[in-house]
């Protein structure tokens, strides 16, 4: 028996796959075991004829393909090449057991890529599982930018064949490149950030609290919902957020380069998180992902380790903003449907956009609002208190006056953002405050009697929720984090209560 290793995808993570082979004697016959799809059954009739094509002579016996585990579906074209080679290289002594082999054939032999293998590659490199990897030489120009991993690539199949064999003249070999980008390291973990602002908070004049709010939601990853009259500012600082968000470790990197990939995009290996931005007559499949028959990625998914913004936020459908609740509150999702039932991580940083009211002029001084208080009030109560529980920072936006100036820039907002992280990942958090565990918040952001007797007090005058006042705890931590502090203050504490939200 020998033995290839190769992998499918069940939802947005690889399944490690192993391709064996048996050659055994019995009436001729070539049949593929353990699950597989059409696409791979399929495969006996390519594999045949590129071997055929190719001056093989199928010996007489009974050829058994196993893909095991046995009781995981399997899909994909790439098994082809596997398949092939373990039959192609039956009497050969090699070992083939620790290469994972990726790549479709055409009935010629020769070896193409197909729309599986870069998130698959992807995935198994984050999972440290594999070294050695044989993949189609139109893919190296994309999988070079993977670390720690050894590629080669091969154009047809008789030069897989003969690299097996001791000859390497016609195969590539590339080695990953290392990531290049600005980074440094703590705890033996190294983060990569970049220092590239396309968009700049310079442009916003005035807001000052609102950039605070935007500061303290980036440098935490704290939820923030922004409210004011339209075009003063909220779809530009939720914009502009995007790019002075904290660094990602090399994991998260490969995460957002395999979630490119599978929405379709060419993965830019940059520290840049993802920014999602679903209009508002988004269905709740496109949100959350689904399908008929294999449960598919939506926009949360795809924002995991980023931004995802809801501009307009009370025009969302109501099951759309109730069924959010959930991958807010527990950083996943489940869809089930009948045929499979898949788990997608969405740690991701939700930032909203509204108007006070459906003309959008309840807080302005210059304008007259235009609605009943009946029309106000069905507008508002779209969102509902569990809803608006989740939400980390509340921030009431002001009108624009002639007087505004510029104030910070993004790069400079961004160091402060750098500083705070560096200050959390110090104390060997897991993950940043806003992102943090409730048994870890007694550890991280405990508070001293004084400070305690505060929140006490502010917990029964505005009859916050549980919920809430770990909201608070976690946000205090952050402001003292950007105040170079190590225990939180009064001062702290009081500008977090000051982001918490209004009864309406």
């Amino acid at each position: 028996m020998k033995k290839l290793q190769c992998a499918t995808l069940e939802g947005i993570e690889a399944i490690p796959v192993s391709v064996e082979s048996t050659l055994t004697k019995g009436l001729p016959s070539f049949t593929i075991v353990g699950m597989a799809s059409t696409a791979i059954n399929e495969a006996r009739e390519r594999v045949k004829s590129a071997l055929l094509s190719n001056d093989f002579v199928f010996p007489p016996k009974r050829i058994t393909i196993n893909l095991s585990p046995s009781d995981v579906n399997k899909n994909g074209s790439h098994f082809d090449l596997s398949i092939a080679l373990l039959i192609a290289l039956d009497s050969a002594e090699t070992d083939l057991s620790t290469w994972h082999v990726f790549g479709e054939l055409g009935l010629d032999g020769r070896v193409k890529e197909n729309a599986l293998l870069y998130p698959l590659v992807l995935s198994l490199a984050n999972n440290a599982n594999m070294q050695k990897v044989l993949v189609p030489k139109e893919s190296l120009s994309k999988v070079r930018n993977i670390p720690n991993i050894e590629f080669i690539g091969v154009e047809h199949l008789n030069d897989a064949i003969a690299f097996f064999k001791g000859d390497d003249e016609k195969v590539v070999r590339q080695d990953s490149t290392e990531i290049d980008h600005p980074h440094y390291t703590i705890h033996k973990e190294t983060y990569y950030f970049q220092k590239h602002y396309p968009i700049d908070f310079i442009d916003i004049k005035g807001q000052e609290n609102a950039k605070r709010a935007a500061l303290v939601s980036a440098s935490g990853l704290h939820n923030l919902l922004l409210e004011g009259s339209p075009g003063c500012g909220k779809s530009m600082i939720a914009k502009r957020l995007h790019y002075i968000l904290p660094p990602v470790t090399s994991n998260e990197l490969l995460d957002i380069a395999k979630l490119d990939s599978l929405d379709g995009v060419e993965p830019h290996f940059t520290p840049l998180r993802p920014f999602r931005s679903p209009h508002h007559t988004s269905t709740p499949a496109s949100v959350f992902g689904g399908g008929s028959h294999k449960a598919q990625i939506g926009e949360i998914g795809l924002a995991h380790n980023g931004i995802l913004f809801f501009d307009e936020l009370p025009h969302f459908q109501k099951p759309v903003l109730e069924a959010l609740r959930e991958p807010l509150e527990d950083k996943k999702i489940r869809i089930s449907r009948v045929n499979t039932k898949v788990e997608y991580p969405t740690s991701f940083l939700f930032i909203a956009a509204m108007n006070p009211c459906p003309c959008g002029n309840l807080l302005s001084t210059t304008q007259d609002c235009r609605c009943s208080e009946r029309e106000i009030l069905r507008y508002k109560n779209r969102l509902s208190d569990p809803f608006l529980d989740r939400i980390d920072l509340y921030v009431q936006m002001q009108n624009i006056h002639p007087d505004d100036t510029s104030s910070f820039s993004s790069e400079s907002l961004h160091r402060q953002v750098l500083y705070a992280h560096k200050r959390q990942m110090a104390r060997e958090q897991k993950c940043l405050n806003g992102q943090l565990e409730d048994s870890s918040i007694d550890k991280y952001c405990s508070l001293d009697d004084d400070v305690k007797t505060i929140l006490d007090q502010a917990v029964i005058r505005y009859q916050l929720s549980f919920r809430s006042i770990k909201k608070i705890q976690k946000v205090a931590r952050t402001i003292a984090d950007l105040d170079n502090a190590d225990t939180i203050l009064k001062s702290h504490l009081l500008e977090a209560l000051s982001y918490r939200r209004r009864e309406r």
